[in-house]
């Protein structure tokens, strides 16, 4: 790969006490693009990890870049601090558990080929496997969710939270730098912007896992997002996600 030649992909995983977990996920991505025609980049951002999850990446994947926060910010600043840093044709943003298998790529080109700018993940839409499913409680919580997120006008999408989505270089280039949100709002954020400016989004089913040492506090976290929804809300009204 040169100055001139852009990676194909850039995978961008933010991690926040992920020393564990993340380089699992990086062992079967690092595998998987190894055997693809393209070339792929992999930057971690390390979210202000008091578990060493930078030096366990560096020690043990030198070719993968990691972006360090001095402090934890959240998962939107997180992806934020990956897109500006990346160079690839296609970023995807992947949790550190890989609860979406990295072969789950393979959906995206074709919808990319047909003139999506971005494509999430679902684990709502018709055809999604959800082989381990989140407890009963996660579940309602999400419905809920995504109940006021469609409440209000923000997308029409069911699954907003499941962390596989991809972007064309030029709509990071639009998207992240109009985010404003930190904490996992910024999900939904992302589709707003998406819409908001004219970028195609489509959905497509994945396979997914649950992994059962989830970083997302159920009470704490989901009353920030509500918040975050309700700030994404009042940007979209102002006009904030298109000026320019």
């Amino acid at each position: 790969m040169t100055d001139t030649q852009p990676p194909r992909l850039s995978l961008i995983i933010p991690a926040y006490n992920e020393a564990a977990r993340v380089v699992l996920t990086i062992e079967k991505a690092t595998a998987y693009f190894a055997r693809q025609p393209y070339t792929a980049e992999i930057i971690v951002v390390d979210d202000g990890s008091t578990d060493g999850t930078a030096d366990a990446v560096r020690a043990r994947f030198p070719g993968v870049q990691v972006l360090e926060s001095p402090w934890n910010r959240g998962k939107g600043h997180a992806m934020r601090l990956g897109a500006a840093r990346s160079g690839g044709e296609v970023i995807l943003v992947y949790d550190a558990d890989g609860s979406t298998p990295i072969e789950e790529v393979e959906k995206l080109w074709p919808v990319l080929a047909q003139g999506a700018e971005v494509v999430i993940g679902s684990r709502a839409a018709s055809g999604a496997q959800v082989e381990t499913p989140q407890p009963k409680y996660r579940r309602l919580m999400g419905r809920m969710y995504n109940l006021l997120v469609r409440g209000l006008g923000l997308t029409a999408f069911r699954d907003t939270q499941c962390g596989f989505k991809a972007f064309t270089a030029r709509a990071r280039d639009i998207i992240f730098p109009r985010l404003r949100i930190n904490g996992f709002g910024a999900d939904c954020e992302m589709l707003v912007v998406a819409r908001l400016n004219g970028l195609r989004a489509e959905e497509v089913p994945v396979r997914w896992i649950n992994s059962a040492d989830t970083r997302v506090k159920a009470v704490r976290h989901s009353l920030d997002m509500i918040l975050e929804v309700l700030r994404i809300r009042l940007r979209a009204w102002t006009g904030a996600y298109t000026a320019q």
